[in-house]
């Protein structure tokens, strides 16, 4: 007997969306859909790449916020505009974003799962060529995206023998299947690495930029490595993204936020705006510019990284008048200017952020210190830099990765969180140096929702520090 999988409805909310991800779907509310066949595969698979994008079904709108601000905010670069939220004190429990990425999280992770079951279900026949496999390494790249993210920020990731890992779902939730332990870190990365090396293996070669291909699989691979450790083969997988994919680097990277978006050739993978996005009073990058009922603004510490550098001319604008030491950022949207589809377009993988992670692991792995220091020149000098002292007098490994991270911040601040990762890399005195309001690594992540508690009573402890 086929076996059906009833997906989710906010999973199906782009049945008519077969190839367009910024269309909105004609029937956006299909309850009781069945994955059948590839066509309807496809529908579904569609709908995961809704969640990534966190689409809003009812304003029609992409919500990236919380991968640009929220990271952003704990590394002491971005805050809001009208007064602080406790977050950006290190301080979590009583903030009012650090419960957003948990259920946008689970929600991707389900909606992949309801896709994975479903044409795991389906005969091979059923699809042309390799389509089966690139659906599925497209599905399982996403549950390995989600579910990293929830480590990330939720649970023990720099240590490996840690109880508090991610709570892994593998399943697609029903009432009968949500009370779940949370697994330990290392259970947490074999199954993600899992999914990753099976996305590495069998997606397709190419695929438009908002799609996942082999070489984003391998970008988001790069990613876990550092956090888990294997800095070696993190070394050998950026140099393999940088020598062999598509991708080059934006020849002046201000071209990416300001002209060209999506078709640049360095963005791995994007969201795409959604259709007249741009028009809705209340998208995205109108939040960074004044009168935003929402304000998020560049604070002094990113406005100071930036000092005797060209992209401060253009990322940090104007003083904001609400809150002392806070600047309007400009990254997205230029000073006096309406949004636009590429202000609207949001960042997950960069080939910047390769060549920066890149660095990282040959520093950290014992590799060519010329050809780190190299890596890091070639992204600034993309940024119109032509001052590396910095860069050629740090002798030390540490004052080597330091001014690594220092320019991870100055690349990659409100995109995909890559400076509050790259920040917690350090060595927890350096961490302390750049932030003190980081008294302690229980600081390193957020409390988990007590709503987790009341729904799934076997998941098992709060994070250390917090209260259920």
């Amino acid at each position: 007997m086929k076996k059906t999988v009833f997906l989710y409805i906010l999973l199906l909310t782009t049945a008519a969306c077969n190839k367009e991800l910024g269309k909105l779907p004609e029937n956006a509310r299909v309850e009781g859909n069945t994955i059948l066949d590839q066509r309807t595969s496809e529908i579904a698979l569609n709908g995961v790449y809704y969640r990534f994008a966190n689409v809003d079904a009812g304003t029609n709108t992409t919500r990236w916020r919380d991968n640009e601000f929220i990271p952003a905010a704990c590394a002491g670069y971005m805050g809001s505009g009208y007064g602080a939220d406790p977050m950006e004190e290190n301080a979590y429990t009583n903030s009012g974003f650090t419960t957003g990425p948990w259920s946008s999280s689970y929600t991707l992770v389900n909606a992949a799962n309801g896709v994975i079951e479903g044409v795991t279900a389906l005969p091979d026949n059923a699809f042309t060529e390799n389509r089966k496999k690139e659906i599925l390494a497209e599905s399982r790249f996403m549950r390995a995206y989600g579910h990293f993210r929830l480590l990330s920020l939720y649970g023990e990731w720099y240590d490996k023998s840690s109880a508090y890992g991610a709570l892994l779902r593998t399943e697609f939730v029903t009432l009968g299947n949500i009370p779940k332990k949370r697994n330990t870190v290392q259970e947490s990365y074999d199954l993600i690495l899992g999914d990753v090396n099976y996305a590495i293996e069998n997606a397709a070669a190419s695929r438009p930029n908002y799609y996942v291909n082999q070489w984003v699989a391998k970008a988001l691979k790069l990613r876990i490595l550092l956090s888990y450790g294997d800095y070696a083969a993190a070394a050998t997988l950026a140099q393999d993204i940088i020598s062999n994919s598509p991708y080059k680097l934006e020849t002046n990277v201000k071209d990416i936020f300001y002209l060209k978006g999506m078709a640049s050739t360095e963005v791995l993978l994007g969201v795409q705006p959604q259709q007249n996005q741009a028009s809705y009073y209340y998208n995205l990058s109108s939040q960074y510019y004044p009168g935003a009922s929402s304000l998020y603004v560049a604070k002094q510490a990113l406005k100071d990284l930036l000092n005797n550098d060209p992209r401060q001319s253009w990322l940090i604008g104007p003083a904001n008048s609400y809150v002392p030491g806070t600047y309007y950022f400009l990254k997205y949207i230029a000073a006096n200017t309406k949004a636009t589809a590429i202000s609207e377009t949001a960042y997950a993988f960069r080939l910047t952020e390769v060549y920066l992670l890149g660095a990282e692991a040959l520093l950290r792995s014992g590799g060519s210190v010329a050809t780190a220091k190299n890596l890091v020149k070639e992204v600034m000098k993309h940024a119109g830099v032509t001052d590396f002292s910095a860069i050629d007098n740090a002798a030390t490994t540490n004052e080597q990765l330091l001014q690594v991270y220092y320019e991870i911040a100055r690349s990659l601040t409100g995109e995909d969180g890559q400076e509050w990762q790259a920040l917690l890399r350090l060595p927890f005195a350096t961490v302390q140096q750049l932030r003190p309001e980081i008294t302690d690594k229980l600081q390193y992540i957020f409390p988990v929702p007590r709503a987790e508690f009341q729904q799934n009573p076997s998941f098992g402890d709060q994070n250390k520090g917090y209260q259920k």
